[in-house]
């Protein structure tokens, strides 16, 4: 074999040396965190004394132990059913939406495109719990004037009643990132050829069909990547239940898996159990999105 020349070995130090603090940062800021949050998952506590009531407590292993009682908790497996209600309808009502936008966006010519492209990615530099409180008084009777409006035309309407608080949700999370996922497809509708447009209207065709046919196939990598971003979002629902939670009397400590096991840790006391919740939400996570990605590949290679 060649040895590697001192200029190749030079290069390969430099090489080392850039990435290094990015691994060193992943290292810290990602692996560990998830293994400490595993390792924390296999533990539970266990106080000294006569009949465990001692004033010292200790860690001992547990096993699988915490998982069994989180599985075994039906107020954590019905927030996970209801977040997948959530994402199947959700998901592909906010995917519609920003591919319409962004076609409608990428097929203006107006001078007036920057300014509506901004005006729809606005909401998304809203934080979470700020929307939430915004959209809350637009929800709760008395002060909401939607609520007015529809009462005085006769509908009787309330947003955070049990069967509608969560297309309430929806409706926010719908809001924000809409914009952010839009400007994801046009990022990608920019890096396509202006050519392959010239070439489809020569062959007469318009612009339905030039949309349909050349634009979404080409723009099918973004879709693909909002749309896994958009699974994981929905199963870490969290900022938005919990404002709302003050306002509406049927979102409780386990409406979505995120707030059970954030209650888990910080109002019963339970960490142990909570880290065994995150462990399985995020097994959850990467089971959904490889699954998503799986199906689009066969989809795409035809088999």
């Amino acid at each position: 074999m060649r040895r590697a020349t001192r200029t190749e070995a030079r290069c390969r130090r430099a090489a080392a040396g850039f990435l290094l603090p990015f691994l060193a940062l992943f290292l810290l800021c990602f692996l560990a965190p998830i293994g400490y949050a595993v390792y924390q998952s296999l533990l539970k506590p266990k106080r000294s004394g006569p009949l465990g009531l001692g004033g010292t407590t200790h860690e001992v292993w547990a096993g699988l132990g915490n998982y069994t009682h989180a599985l075994g908790d039906p107020r954590f497996l019905e927030g996970f059913g209801r977040v997948l209600l959530f994402g199947a309808v959700q998901i592909p009502v906010m995917i519609v939406l920003a591919a319409g936008l962004a076609l409608l966006l990428d097929a203006a010519s107006a001078r007036w495109v920057g300014f509506f492209r901004t005006a729809f990615f606005l909401p998304y530099g809203v934080p979470g719990v700020i929307a939430s409180i915004l959209w809350g008084f637009l929800y709760v009777p008395g002060l909401s004037p939607l609520v007015e409006v529809a009462h005085s035309a006769g509908w009787q309407v309330d947003f955070l009643a049990r069967d509608t608080v969560l297309w309430s949700i929806a409706n926010i999370v719908t809001w924000q990132f809409t914009g952010y996922n839009m400007l994801v497809l046009i990022a990608q509708l920019k890096a396509v050829p202006g050519e392959l447009y010239e070439a489809a209207r020569i062959d007469g065709a318009h612009a339905g069909q030039i949309a349909w046919h050349i634009k979404l196939p080409l723009i099918r990598p973004a879709l693909v990547l909002a749309t896994v971003f958009s699974i994981i979002g929905t199963l870490q629902l969290f900022a938005e239940p919990m404002v709302l939670r003050p306002l509406a009397a049927t979102i409780d400590s386990g409406y979505t898996p995120n707030l059970h096991a954030y209650n888990e840790a910080f109002t019963s006391n339970n960490q142990h159990v909570a880290a065994a919740e995150a462990v399985l939400l995020a097994l959850v996570a990467c089971v959904l999105s490889f699954g998503f990605l799986r199906l689009v590949g066969r989809g795409r290679d035809g088999k």
